[in-house]
């Protein structure tokens, strides 16, 4: 019987860093997911924010987490490719109650740590977005927000997790525990895995998976945020991401570029007793569009590309569940919301911490790999199809498959020859960009689908 050190249950973003981060110590370590693909659930539909953490709670957890998870995470984008802007971003605020909650909004900031936040009158507020609608009073400039490559993000730990050495499992769901005095096996659809220590990262099955290990300390509610993603016409319209003024449901809906030359408009926020349900509704939509009407008229007169959902892990706590039981040798990692992004390498540090504290056995390794470099995909930086070198040495680079979005049959052969190649069409789009664009597959995807089903055999 196999016995690993410690098995992480999971492999959205957090479950991904966390195996990454634990890999680097003499452990063998095995990451699970239930579907067949890293990052295939919570982590694939966000809003895809860096965040700088500036009007987090004061004293809660995750206000120290998402700061150091910034600085972590900024650096490890050079490392690996990931893309990234420093765009900024401005809070307008369109009535008096919203203008006189600024100040206390950047207490918070300096509180937390962040400085650089700067209340502004009107004037600066339309010079630094010039298609905001009218009506409004004045913000507040947050300079360090960024936006990121959330899929490339995933992948790259996983990949570095890969190279450290992890067994990978997918389509492996978890379905039972059956915890021992040194050992734990967890019952999954695909035979038992036995460990040491056990690590809950399970997003939206979080506090079920705690449930079996005889917890009941939180209790996980879908919460459902619509975006609306608008053609690459429109991103001039958006030089920052707009934020509304925050209310306890959460940062409402905002206007932001995407690194891949779009702009969204979102989310929602709907509780959900599906943790499946990742449709759209009218309703949703309808809403959305109103919303966006107001914030920036001109917006609504672009193309939309598509629309999506995606599902977070909300919970009735007002912060980060993280604990570790070291009788159990068990860790969870509950109520991780949509600044889990930007806290995920924070988060497997800290986790790191308190295992080493908790008994698990940590020796740094002296023969680490490198990082691994991922595909750069945003629209600022060089893409294969725009580099003579590249094409010179490999033609494939200069024949785009995709040509809303310029991919090429290079980059596609490329993500199959990845440590963790796509298993299907969605996967080839998080890795690639394929079909994404605003002909959403209607031109290339017969040639992208042709293309899959050739490399895993699973065409005509």
């Amino acid at each position: 019987m196999k016995i690993h050190d410690v098995a992480i249950i999971g492999a959205g973003v957090v479950g991904c860093a966390v195996a990454r981060e634990l890999a680097a110590f003499e452990l063998d370590v095995v990451l699970i997911e239930a579907r067949d693909d890293v990052g295939d659930a919570t982590s694939k539909a966000n809003t895809a924010i860096l965040h700088t953490g500036f009007d987090a709670t004061p004293g809660t957890l995750e206000s120290r987490l998402v700061p150091r998870g910034y600085a972590l995470l900024s650096r490890y984008t050079g490392e690996t490719g990931i893309s990234v802007e420093p765009t900024g971003a401005v809070l307008v605020a369109w009535d008096d109650d919203q203008l006189a909650a600024l100040p206390g909004l950047r207490d918070k900031a300096v509180a937390n740590g962040y400085h650089a936040a700067e209340i502004v009158g009107r004037d600066t507020v339309y010079e630094t977005v010039p298609a905001l609608g009218p009506g409004a009073l004045g913000g507040m400039t947050v300079p360090g927000e960024s936006i990121i490559d959330p899929w490339s993000t995933t992948l790259a730990f996983a990949y570095d997790a890969l190279a450290r050495g992890i067994d990978l499992r997918l389509g492996t769901r978890v379905e039972s525990v059956q915890a021992g005095p040194e050992l734990t096996t967890l019952r999954t659809s695909r035979g038992d895995v036995t460990a040491r220590w056990v690590v809950n990262a399970a997003g939206l099955g979080s506090d079920v998976i705690d449930a079996l290990f005889g917890h009941r300390r939180f209790s996980v509610t879908a919460r459902r945020g619509e975006l609306i993603v608008f053609d690459t016409a429109a991103r001039p319209l958006a030089p920052k991401i707009v934020l509304p003024v925050p209310t306890s449901r959460g940062k409402g809906v905002l206007i932001s570029p995407t690194v891949f030359g779009n702009v969204m408009l979102g989310p929602t926020s709907e509780d959900l007793p599906d943790r499946t349900d990742t449709s759209t509704s009218e309703a949703g939509i309808a809403s959305l569009l109103e919303k966006g009407r107001r914030i920036m008229p001109s917006l609504l007169e672009e193309e939309i590309t598509t629309s999506y959902a995606g599902l977070r892990a909300a919970t009735e706590h007002g912060d980060y569940v993280v604990d570790v039981d070291a009788g159990q040798r068990y860790a969870c990692l509950g109520g991780i919301r949509s600044t889990g992004l930007t806290a995920s390498m924070s988060l497997a540090e800290h986790l790191r911490d308190l295992l080493d504290e908790a008994g698990l056995p940590l020796k740094p390794r002296s023969d680490l790999p490198p990082p691994v470099r991922v595909p750069v995909l945003g629209e600022a930086f060089a893409r294969p199809y725009q580099s003579d070198e590249l094409i010179r040495a490999d033609a494939e680079y200069g024949r785009i498959v995709c040509f809303c979005e310029k991919v090429t049959r290079g980059e596609v052969r490329d993500a199959f020859a990845a440590p963790i190649p796509p298993r299907d069409l969605n996967g080839l789009r998080r890795r690639t960009r394929a079909t994404l664009g605003r002909c959403q597959g209607f031109f290339c995807g017969a040639e992208v689908g042709r293309l899959f089903g050739e490399a895993t055999g699973t065409g005509d």
